[in-house]
């Protein structure tokens, strides 16, 4: 994992008309295919907190293997501004930014738990899927292990017990098993 953060704090469900406006939060922002480390680097040097999640996989070549760190959401880096226009100019001043998801380039408040749960996803390393984007479904908490805390979605895929962690402003999903893990409803 890759990010110039500061500590996360749990917060309610977010809008920008609830967020005030010295109030830091997570912003999701589109960038340049493969330019999302350069971008997270050149954000960083502007002060910007960001989140860069990185996963590792190996590559294969016809003369070697190799172990790279890719970005797990492709084309996304996730910054923590305050919601005024100075600062988003800041932001999209950045080579390789092509604008805040959401809609009329304004951007979508993201929870702080959101960005806490994939990122306890990558540090524990724990093994996982993509999963189709849901809002339906109960939302649960772990309460055991190296996941604890962490909230999403609990559904039964093939006799199984899966949680879906779900970031709703970019409409992506992971999916994890919860074998060996309490859980909880929220």
């Amino acid at each position: 994992m890759s990010a110039c953060v500061q500590p996360l704090s749990f917060s309610e469900p977010l809008s920008l008309a609830s967020v005030g406006a010295n109030q830091e939060t997570w912003f999701a922002v589109t960038t340049r295919a493969r330019h999302e480390k350069v971008v997270m680097q050149q954000l960083c040097e502007r002060g910007v907190t960001t989140f860069l999640p990185l996963v590792k996989a190996v590559h294969r070549w016809s003369d070697r293997r190799k172990t790279v760190e890719l970005p797990l959401f492709s084309c996304y880096v996730f910054v923590r501004i305050a919601p005024k226009d100075d600062e988003r100019v800041r932001v999209l001043g950045v080579n390789g930014v092509l604008r805040f998801v959401g809609t009329r380039g304004l951007g979508i408040p993201i929870p702080d738990e959101q960005i806490d749960a994939v990122r306890a996803v990558t540090e524990a390393q724990v093994p996982y899927s993509f999963y189709p984007f849901l809002k339906i479904g109960q939302r649960v908490r772990v309460r055991s292990g190296v996941l604890n805390g962490v909230e999403g979605t609990l559904i039964s895929r093939s006799g199984t017990r899966t949680l879906i962690i779900s970031l709703d402003a970019i409409q992506r999903s992971l999916s994890l098993r919860l074998e060996g893990y309490d859980v909880e409803p929220v």
